[in-house]
């Protein structure tokens, strides 16, 4: 991580078009590094500290803008396939630990408005939701030259936690008013917390985790961004946008494609990992979206499995017009998968930055 605090929000706001930036977004899947053990990796290659990337510092400010307390996590099984548990919704979850890193819930505590008023308390604003430093954190974030980041709950996700995919789905026709609760009293607490945060500090980006959309498109469409979520998201963003914040960025997988304008009305600047596999490109985006909107990932890591010319190919359709028009953190979409032999992931890298390199000599 080497990039300063002002290099990035220019890049990722058009306002220059500094060196590439390329990165590695979260890491390999569970496995891989099983595998690249046996292919000879060395301990600095499984880590990923061998390999060259370029990225911003930054540092996230520790405030709780989602839920507070709840019920103390409890393991109810454990085998050598998947742990049991209760976690703090009080949902029992399920985690395949071969596979998978997140928990799958298989129940939630929300299924009208009575139990919500009942739940709501661990959304409401109080002064536990600062840790005991942050100010001091905060401080010290930004004169070391690092982006100050702050989150908040997803307008989509908290409520999908709640009352689970199918609910919310359904609540945004059936139940408004319970969507529009949660999210109004999310809202508040959040704008609450931030507002004292941003009069300490410069905060430069707000992030907000969705991961809302399979391969067939998102669980909401431009509908419900704009009637339920878009009112949340700005009412923060809005407040943080007059202070200076300068990036506000969604973490959504899957096909965003037809939510991609409402959510850029709703503040949404940025947005990753950009999933190929599921119809998001960004050569396509930024030509119909220009400056409006800045990435992070956009990289097939599929083809890491498919030999060097695959890689090739992609990376020589995708870099040159980022390079060229900047706004872009490039990097794989996801996690590196598992099956990506060790040699073509260290051919990756290589080929990526030769690319980048040879554009940037163009620009200059």
């Amino acid at each position: 991580m080497e990039v300063r605090r002002e290099q990035y929000l220019e890049h990722m706001t058009f306002a220059a078009n500094h060196s590439p930036m390329f990165t590695e977004i979260f890491g390999p899947m569970v496995g891989l590094k099983d595998e690249w053990r046996a292919q000879g990796a060395s301990e600095a290659e499984l880590d990923l500290s061998a390999f060259r990337y370029r990225r911003q510092m930054s540092a996230g400010i520790p405030v709780n803008t989602g839920l507070m307390g709840g019920r103390p996590e409890e393991v109810l099984e454990e085998t050598d396939e998947y742990l049991l548990g209760i976690d703090r919704y009080g949902r029992r979850v399920k985690l395949f630990t071969d596979a998978a890193t997140i928990p799958l819930p298989l129940d939630y505590p929300v299924r009208n408005m009575d139990d919500w008023l009942a739940f709501r308390h661990h959304y409401e604003f109080s002064e536990a939701r600062f840790r005991p430093g942050w100010e001091e954190a905060a401080r010290q974030a930004a004169a070391e030259g690092k982006v100050v980041t702050v989150s908040i709950p997803g307008g989509f996700d908290e409520p999908r936690q709640l009352l689970g995919e199918e609910g919310v789905c359904v609540a945004f026709y059936d139940r408004p008013e319970l969507i529009h609760d949660i999210l109004r009293t999310i809202g508040e607490t959040a704008r609450r917390v931030l507002d004292r945060v941003s009069s300490v500090v410069q905060v430069d980006q707000l992030n907000v985790h969705e991961d809302m959309a399979g391969k067939s498109g998102p669980l909401a469409g431009p509908k419900q961004v704009t009637e339920f979520i878009a009112p949340y998201y700005l009412s923060i963003w809005e407040m943080l946008r007059d202070r200076g914040a300068r990036v506000f960025g969604q973490d959504s997988d899957g096909n965003m494609n037809s939510v991609v304008r409402a959510f850029i009305d709703a503040g949404v600047n940025m947005m990753y990992p950009m999933e190929p596999a599921a119809g998001m490109d960004i050569v396509a985006l930024r030509e119909q979206f220009g400056e409006k909107l800045a990435f992070i990932g956009g990289l097939d890591k599929h083809v890491l499995r498919c030999g060097e010319a695959a890689i090739v190919a992609e990376l020589e359709r995708k870099i040159p017009p980022m390079i060229h028009t900047g706004g872009c953190v490039l990097g794989l979409d996801h996690r590196i998968p598992n099956g990506t032999p060790l040699e073509a992931y260290r051919f990756y890298i290589a080929k990526a930055w030769e690319i980048m390199e040879r554009e940037v000599a163009t620009l200059q």
